[in-house]
């Protein structure tokens, strides 16, 4: 048995020899995200007021941040302002919500992040062994709170909270979301409000993507040039990969970058938020706006110009030379520097879609080769990897790359993050290396959530459910290598922060779901249930969001006679499509889907669809010509 199923047992065993007269229903019956491990519901609600006080255990600063933290989270929708106050047994105060560190038994003391939470008539209670465990106890009573909680002006509503006892903890400690703030730089203030709603859904790790071929965000005091010229690109509006290359004499005015005060202001309020943030530093390829910055650090020596998006892979040298010896120099400086600014444990340097094809021309890099006797360009990859990791750890800090960084030998001490599928994570697992898994088949959120034709314009596909059927351990792998999982969010095609948001929400629910509440508690048809309830307090927080869960996605084939067939869907449980193909808009009265592909005929132009729900449309009218139809279809193998 493993060791989170024994937690279970114990902990399900001592919830309910605390309680056996309470009646154990399904955690379904709440609203919560990520779902708890253990709910029991119990009559009666407590009714929070003004006047109330937070107590939590005296002599721990860690427990009145918390306190802190949940008095400034309701001050705003309600305009109470709860004092906390301190005692040795805060559980023993009526009408209060007591916020209690403690190692009894009754409460998944066992794990870091554990919490349980009683409410009665009389009062609120967290306790946990952590501040952590407190922080994600308090998470969840604001989610059992009206959705106006999330509200930033005064709002009325009936502050209630169903009496109930919650036993949790997660499955996974790394349960992460990475931002790439390097294709569109985004002010650090909409960074907080990012790191703001992972802590609701407690997502932990916050992994920055702050450096790329298209801009370097990281102020490094001694390579002033990297934000001077680095952080800044020729401004283009067109599709991502399809953009002019920069002309002669044009100015770079569009981009930013974080000052080290930035930074740290950043690092800290996630700390407040028990987020652990990752900065990304990437190498060697990726790497074409720190070599406009320092192009002698270059392979062919320049000069360059931070690409403003344009298809230039294989065309322009974007990798540090390796043969280089002021390569590692560079790379120390920054490490210097990115070392005190970040708490983390690991640093990521991506090691991702290297071209080393300068690499073989070069003679500085065919000299290394020969000097330490590599056999390919991949093991000069390696011997890189495995520089820059000794250069981290005389740092305090260990290594962390993406799946890549296996080609030609993985560092001694390195983690690996797999994005492409499960395979590299598998591999580094069985090498007995720590893994974070992340394959691009279940949640990179840049793709497409729903029918292209209703989306804005990326590529790829990755709707909400997909993401919930996340697994990140693999059958055959010894779990205890698997730290969890991540979804990335690259910026490519996400030109503004708003958009950031809707590409995030909801599947950024699904990730956490999948990383916290065990797997066999997964099920669809209810975390959309609370899915939808959560679109009411995004609304109230003024966060954009997807609601492509409601529209008609199309998908087209071929059948064995060679004729067109449609297979329509939507992912939103009890809906009936209805669909057109003369032209007009389709409603309930129009033909509809019988939910096995339709023959259509290839002289129709437009093909129409709406999913209808309780009785009215649940999402958008799908419209499609022909010929975009047509060209959806898989290409015949030559």
């Amino acid at each position: 048995m493993n060791r989170s199923a024994l937690q279970l047992i114990v902990l399900a065993a001592a919830v309910v020899g605390a309680a056996a007269a309470a009646t154990v229903v399904k955690p379904s019956t709440l609203k919560v995200i990520p779902q708890p491990v253990l709910v029991q519901m119990r009559p009666g609600s407590f009714h929070l007021r003004p006047g109330m006080s937070i107590v939590v255990t005296a002599g721990k600063p860690e427990a009145r941040r918390v306190g802190a933290y949940l008095a400034n989270a309701v001050a705003a929708p309600t305009g109470w302002k709860w004092k906390v106050s301190e005692t040795a047994k805060p559980s023993g105060r009526h009408d209060a919500i007591a916020l209690e560190l403690t190692q009894d038994d009754g409460i998944p003391g066992n794990h870091p992040e554990g919490y349980a939470l009683t409410i009665t008539g009389h009062g609120v209670r967290i306790q946990a062994a952590t501040a952590a465990g407190l922080f994600y106890g308090v998470q969840t009573l604001l989610q059992l709170l009206p959705p106006e909680i999330e509200s930033s002006t005064l709002e009325h509503a009936d502050w209630n909270v169903p009496c109930l006892r919650i036993a949790d903890y997660p499955r996974f400690a790394w349960r992460g979301l990475m931002l790439d703030v390097s294709r569109h730089f985004f002010p650090a203030d909409f960074v907080k409000r990012y790191i703001d709603r992972m802590a609701r859904a407690k997502l932990n790790l916050f992994h920055w993507h702050l450096v790329d071929d298209n801009g370097w965000r990281i102020e490094i005091k001694a390579l002033p040039l990297l934000t001077q010229v680095g952080a800044w690109r020729a401004p283009r509006l067109g599709r991502w990969g399809q953009s002019e290359p920069v002309k002669d004499g044009e100015a770079a005015t569009d981009g930013g970058f974080y000052t080290q005060d930035e930074i740290r202001e950043v690092v800290a309020y996630a700390k407040e938020r028990f987020i652990t943030v990752l900065p990304e530093i990437e190498m060697p390829g990726h790497s074409l706006a720190a070599l406009a910055s320092y192009p002698e650090l270059s392979c062919t020596g320049g000069p360059f110009h931070v690409d403003p998006g344009t298809s230039f892979y294989a065309k322009v040298d974007n990798a540090f030379c390796p043969g280089n010896e002021k390569t590692f120099e560079f790379i120390d400086k920054v490490f210097t520097e990115v070392a005190r600014l970040f708490p983390s444990e690991y640093v990521h340097i991506g090691g991702d879609e290297c071209y080393k094809g300068f690499w073989k021309t070069c003679e500085k890099c065919q000299r290394r080769m020969a000097e330490e006797h590599l056999a390919n360009e991949e093991e000069l990859q390696s011997y890189l990897v495995r520089r820059a990791e000794r250069i981290l750890e005389s740092k305090g800090k260990r290594l962390i790359g993406w799946d890549e960084i296996l080609q030609g030998g993985l560092a001694p001490n390195a983690a690996v993050m797999s994005w492409r599928g499960m395979d590299g994570g598998i591999a580094a697992a069985k090498m007995n290396h720590p893994v974070v898994m992340s394959p691009t088949g279940f949640v990179y959120l840049d793709y497409y959530q729903g029918d292209p034709g209703l989306e804005p314009t990326t590529f790829g596909r990755l709707p909400l459910s997909t993401v919930y059927k996340f697994e990140p351990v693999p059958e055959g792998v010894d779990s205890r290598y698997i730290l969890g999982g991540q979804a990335n969010l690259w910026t490519e095609s996400v030109p503004n922060t708003r958009h950031a948001e809707y590409m995030t929400w909801p599947r950024a629910f699904a990730l956490a779901e999948t990383l916290w509440s065990p797997k066999t508690s997964r099920n669809w048809e209810d975390f959309m249930r609370r899915t939808e309830a959560q679109f009411e307090r995004l609304d109230d927080a003024q966060v954009n969001y997807a609601r492509s869960v409601y529209d008609v996605a199309i998908t087209p084939a071929r059948d064995s006679s060679g004729k067109l067939t449609l297979r329509m869907s939507s992912e939103i449980g009890g809906a009936d499509i209805y669909y057109t193909i003369d032209g007009t808009n389709p409603d309930s009265f129009m033909m509809k889907y019988p939910g096995a592909p339709v023959t259509v005929p290839e002289e129709v132009y437009v093909v129409k669809a709406v999913a209808w729900r309780n009785g009215k449309p649940s999402g958008r009218v799908l419209s499609i010509l022909m010929r975009d139809l047509i060209a959806r279809l898989p290409r015949p193998r030559s």
